[in-house]
């Protein structure tokens, strides 16, 4: 018999024990994510008696692989249009707890008499330690996932998410030396951005137009291949650029969460995520030795106490100067007191990099287990606290609380400039990362070919034409598109002195595409500067003028607008979002609702021009979406099926009287279901038949007694099918189909009323 490999029989070991033990934690209603770890403790080779994992460096890598599809998985979840939705005071609940619990994290660290980069990794699990997935499984055990908080927690776990890849990309830095300027960290922060948004830029214009093209051929196995490709892709590629290759595998998944398929690549992708993410919870658990955590027993304790305090102190009050409430800040920062499954990727890759002691995970492993089992009385502790720092507290320091609300956001609907200059910012800072990077693609890969085609100084010539006529639509966007949107048209006819500001922001987006075309032609040419600068200038004023630009740049940004909806039209279109328009209707006391047609509604099967909705209710029906087909403005003769969702608009009254209708029109008659069955039966035609020297047209079976002639018997053998103008003769017999009743009527010779 062949010698089994070794890794097959370290996998069956963990997969046995992680599955019993989770199914254990499953029945204490624990996170499995301890299950795990706890399952990792039991086969590492530091319990004795029992069988262990023998090769590590196999399972470390299979763990790596975890890490990737927990980060893609991640991003799954992601989405940046909904970062732009959450406001300031998510963001500003961030920046103070994140800035605070790193100082205590770092405090501790060094109280315990740990290295200044152990300081620095222990800074950064107290800054990201809140875990999205214990709090969400508490809010619902506890049944408290509707109340106002829980949405605020929730928006700022998704910011907590996204300083968690950052971090993942910014240790690594830190971990070179003991210090960092302040102009190195600035410029790892903007390498950071500048490729997370070229890469999602890129990804919004290729990746659902790819999708698009094979969508007739996904099925669950080609989507589950194609996405984890990508997912690799761009695992390899930011690894390439000097990122970590999860933090690749995120962003990959963001972009993907925004396409139609996104939730349906969670669903395929998703064992495979529990598969490799358990196994890299085990490699966790496998780390922790008994010994350890006898040794450093206080530093653990000592942690806890950090977290819960340190979130139920710091946390409180940023979520204070947010602009919540004293009581809502309380159950806010409360709910965020543990350790989740961030920091073991953080202690991971401190650990790889050779910076932390070997002691560091189990001390952050087992303070995750004690603050995990604390979160539900924690959280419930959140208003005894509250009543007792009302009842406590001066009158005069509660009503200060209260009121402290400099977060508040406020509204800027009729702010002109501030939305202006946001979109300009947004418009500007996002084509010119795309002229950069088809810059530096022409400069780091064409110039070379060109050189070796041409001379240095015709591959030249080529490169700085071929650069500038790729890089002018994003020219032209950046000058002119925030010069036609509806806040600069009003500043400008508000007053004179909004132009001369005004012309000055259309100046400064010139001076970036003279700067960016004075940057190429600067790298590839030996002319003086100041006539560099001047055929800068002379190019801006053709590339402003083509029309041929401007409809390719109206084309690249109704491509881009409608992959980044994708997802959004796709819930408009199935009824689970109503339409863009329905908010217009609200300001003349119209609006859109969806009502689902009931299986036994005596409307299925008639035409809307019979039912007379307009005429009845005052009602237009504008959509009928059936199963994932969305028929729009619907005429007449348009049949209604049971299940059909139907998008009435109306005023309240119309609307409640067509629901009122809608549940009424049925038929409810269920004791008359057995009297429906139908029967076959054999009919002689005799003297008295009224089927007698009549058609089969003429004799009114189906029209007067809901009847239907299978056919005609003959030499007791076989049926024949009748002819529809064969007229019925004395002695024929026939096979007839209906109702019990439809058949009496017949053989009675009655007309069917």
């Amino acid at each position: 018999m062949s010698q089994i490999p070794s890794l097959i029989n370290d996998l069956a070991l963990i997969l046995v024990v992680a599955g019993v033990v989770t199914i254990l934690f499953k029945k204490l209603k624990q996170p499995l994510v301890l299950g795990y770890i706890v399952a990792g403790f039991l086969v590492s080779p530091h319990m004795p008696y029992v069988p262990s994992v023998i090769d590590q460096a196999d399972i470390k890598l299979w763990a790596d692989i975890g890490v990737i599809f927990l980060l893609f998985s991640m991003g799954l979840d992601f989405s940046f249009k909904r970062i732009m939705k959450l406001g300031l005071s998510p963001f500003i609940a961030v920046i103070g707890i994140v800035s605070s619990m790193s100082v205590v994290g770092y405090g501790a660290g060094r109280l315990f008499g740990w290295t200044h980069m152990e300081g620095v990794f222990i800074a950064a699990i107290f800054a990201i330690c809140s875990s999205t997935t214990i709090i969400y499984k508490t809010f619902n055990d506890l049944k408290i996932k509707h109340q106002k908080f829980t949405d605020i927690v929730m928006s700022v776990l998704v910011l907590e998410d996204v300083t968690s890849i950052i971090m993942m990309v910014i240790l690594p830095t830190l971990a070179v030396g003991s210090a960092v300027s302040g102009l190195q960290f600035v410029g790892t922060l903007s390498k950071i951005g500048f490729f997370v948004i070229l890469w999602f830029v890129v990804g919004i214009f290729t990746v659902p137009l790819l999708l698009r093209k094979i969508r007739k051929h996904l099925t669950n196995e080609i989507l589950v291949i194609i996405s984890l490709a990508l997912c690799f892709l761009m695992a390899v590629l930011s690894a390439q650029v000097g990122f970590s290759s999860a933090f690749g595998a995120f962003v990959m998944g963001s972009i993907l969460a925004e396409t139609i398929e996104g939730s349906k690549i969670v669903k395929v992708v998703d064992p495979i995520k529990d598969l490799f993410g358990a196994i890299f919870f085990v490699s966790v658990g496998m780390l922790v030795e008994v010994q350890v955590l006898i040794e450093y027993a206080l530093p653990i304790v000592a942690i806890v106490a950090f977290i819960i305090v340190g979130q139920a102190i710091f946390g409180t009050l940023a979520f204070l100067f947010s602009g919540q409430s004293l009581k809502t800040s309380m159950q806010c920062s409360f709910s965020m007191a543990q350790i989740g499954e961030f920091p073991f990727i953080i202690a991971t890759l401190g650990l790889s990099l050779g910076v932390i002691g070997n002691f560091i995970y189990p001390v952050i492993v087992a303070a995750s287990a004690l603050t995990t089992f604390l979160t539900p009385y924690i959280i419930k502790s959140a208003g005894p606290c509250y009543d007792f720092i009302e009842a406590n507290l001066p009158q005069r320091w509660v009503k200060t609380l209260r009121r402290l609300n400099i977060g508040e956001e406020k509204s800027s609907a009729d702010n002109h400039w501030k939305t202006l200059l946001l979109q300009m910012s947004y418009i500007t800072l996002i084509n010119v990362i795309i002229c950069m990077a088809i810059i530096l693609l022409m400069l780091n890969f064409f110039l070379p070919i060109a050189h070796e085609v041409l001379s240095n100084v015709w591959g030249n010539l080529a490169g700085v034409l071929l650069t500038i006529l790729l890089i002018s639509p994003f020219l032209r966007i950046i000058i002119s598109k925030p010069n036609h949107s509806q806040e600069f048209k009003t500043l400008w006819t508000e007053g004179h002195r909004n132009r001369l500001p005004l012309i000055f922001t259309v100046l400064v987006r010139i001076g970036i595409s003279v700067a960016l075309i004075f940057y190429t032609s600067y790298k590839l040419t030996y002319i003086s500067n100041a006539l560099l600068i001047s055929i800068a200038c002379a190019l801006i004023i053709p590339i402003i003028l083509s029309r041929r630009l401007k409809q390719r740049g109206i084309k690249m940004e109704r491509l881009f607008i409608q992959n980044l909806r994708s997802k959004e039209i796709e819930t408009i279109i199935l009824g689970h979002k109503k339409p863009v328009y329905a908010h217009h209707l609200l300001d003349r006391n119209v609006h859109i609702s969806l009502f689902e047609i009931p299986e036994n509604s005596t409307w299925a099967g008639h035409l809307l021009k019979d039912l007379h909705f307009r005429t009845l209710f005052g009602i237009h029906i504008s959509s009928i979406i059936r199963g994932k087909r969305r028929i729009n403005i619907p005429d007449g003769n348009t049949l209604l099926f049971p299940f059909d969702k139907v998008e009435a608009i109306g005023t309240d009254e119309q609307l409640k009287a067509f629901s009122h209708a809608l549940t009424s029109e049925v038929d409810e008659d269920d004791s008359q279901m057995e009297k429906r069955e139908m029967k076959l039966e054999q009919f002689v035609v005799d003297h008295d038949s009224i089927l007698l020297e009549k058609t089969l047209q003429e004799s009114g079976l189906r029209e007067q007694f809901n009847c239907m002639v299978v056919g005609i018997e003959e030499n007791n053998e076989s049926l024949t099918i009748i002819d529809p103008a064969r007229r019925f003769q004395l002695g024929d017999i026939l096979w007839v189909v209906g109702e019990k009743a439809a058949l009496r009527e017949l053989r009675a010779g009655k007309r069917k009323t």
